[in-house]
């Protein structure tokens, strides 16, 4: 979970230590030199490609730690095994009805939790898949993933998973799982100035403190006609000055992802908002963020390599880019619904089992992980959960609080 915690009034008291400036200085020099090297701009969504993707450097392809009380934020199977109980009792069913043959893609892998709990729960609910498979782009995550793995669990679970580069190869049957994927893509900014449509990009300007600057330059014929196509469905224009964000390639990246899959269900977990509400005035400068040390700010060009750069969802363009990907739409929900439709009772009842759980710090640790994860002022209401299935039934994991109707 992005903590929403403002940045103290001295974002100083934040700054980093002295080798993590020399990295963040590192990167922001190659970003410098890609800039001078393109005519002295570029979008900013290459911006917060290079910020978050960049060999090495990036945030998250670097080594820095991300999730957990040491790092910048907290994702939902980080905070225990709640999360990814419930979501292997959702594609239980799916994994079933492909038989023995059927594959788990997890993108993104975290510390390793969601699998360590999603394949033994899978393997007590009769639902192994033949191979469990996970995109990770920072080489120093996957080797996390891999020693904790390896250590936690049975010869016979460690043994199904392994590591990919990209997407599935070939045509493959299973699941596709993403948590906090989406909303990590890197996505252009647009800003309404004159009634025309402009698009943010990144110069450098060595009078910033951060040494970087964003100025509006005219939008490509692909970000200008996606907004004013917004503007149509919205059935109003945005107002003069109105900054927001929107990813064209969305459509793009699931039929990328996707790859090969020819039966199957994708679940996605993100924050984010049904079109309608995503794009409010009030909501005049968009959902960009910046995280560092579990605070927010608002300069998403400072701390380049150091800091996540995120935007929420709009889950009416992923519905319509999974649709659009030949899917049918099983359902979308909050998380608390979601998890609450999926066994989360029952749940937290066998995991105190399993724990014997004693101990009445760790029993009230199970308690608050389930309230982070379900209460409208914690994870439960902004967090957002959507499925698509092709050729077998997933939908029934979302009988529960469905909000197709706000697409």
């Amino acid at each position: 979970m992005r903590d929403p915690a403002a940045l103290p009034a001295d974002a100083d008291a934040l700054a980093p230590d002295a080798d993590a400036a020399a990295h963040s200085v590192r990167l922001a020099s190659a970003i410098a030199a890609e800039i001078a090297g393109t005519g002295g701009a570029i979008p900013f969504s290459r911006f917060m490609e290079l910020a978050l993707y960049a060999p090495g450097l990036g945030y998250y392809s670097a080594g820095a730690t991300k999730f957990g009380d040491g790092g910048d934020f907290v994702t939902a199977p980080e905070l225990g095994p709640v999360f990814a109980a419930c979501m292997a009792e959702a594609a239980a069913p799916v994994l079933r009805q492909l038989g023995p043959a059927a594959q788990w893609f997890e993108i993104g892998g975290g510390s390793g939790a969601f699998a360590e709990v999603a394949l033994q729960r899978l393997l007590e609910l009769d639902a192994l898949p033949d191979r469990y498979a996970i995109l990770e782009p920072s080489a120093d995550l996957r080797e996390r993933q891999r020693t904790r793995l390896t250590e936690r669990l049975p010869p016979l679970l460690s043994a199904l998973v392994e590591w990919v580069d990209g997407p599935m190869p070939g045509d493959w049957d299973g699941v596709l799982f993403a948590n906090e994927v989406v909303d990590a893509l890197p996505t252009p900014r647009f800003a309404i100035d004159g009634g025309e449509v402009r698009e943010e990009y990144v110069v450098v300007d060595p009078d910033r403190p951060n040494g970087f600057a964003r100025v509006l330059r005219p939008a490509d014929a692909l970000l200008a006609a996606g907004v004013r196509a917004i503007e149509r469905q919205l059935g109003r224009p945005f107002d003069d000055g109105y900054r927001s964000e929107l990813l064209p390639q969305l459509p793009y990246w699931v039929q990328a992802v996707a790859g090969g899959l020819q039966r199957g269900a994708m679940l996605f977990c993100d924050y984010g908002y049904a079109r309608q509400e995503y794009y409010l005035p009030q909501r005049r400068d968009g959902t960009l963020r910046a995280f560092h040390r579990h605070r927010l700010h608002d300069d998403p060009l400072r701390w380049p390599g150091l800091q996540d750069l995120t935007a929420s969802v709009d889950f009416t363009a992923l519905a319509e880019a999974g649709t659009g990907a030949g899917f049918d739409l099983a359902g979308y929900c909050s998380q608390a619904s979601f998890l609450l439709g999926n066994g989360l009772p029952a749940a937290l009842e066998r995991i105190e089992r399993i724990e014997r759980l004693d101990d009445a710090a760790l029993r009230q640790r199970r308690h608050d992980e389930v309230r982070q994860l379900t209460l409208p002022s914690a994870m439960g209401e902004r967090f957002q959960v959507m499925g698509f299935e092709r050729d077998v039934v997933l939908r029934a994991a979302f009988l529960t609080g469905d909000l197709g109707h706000r697409l």
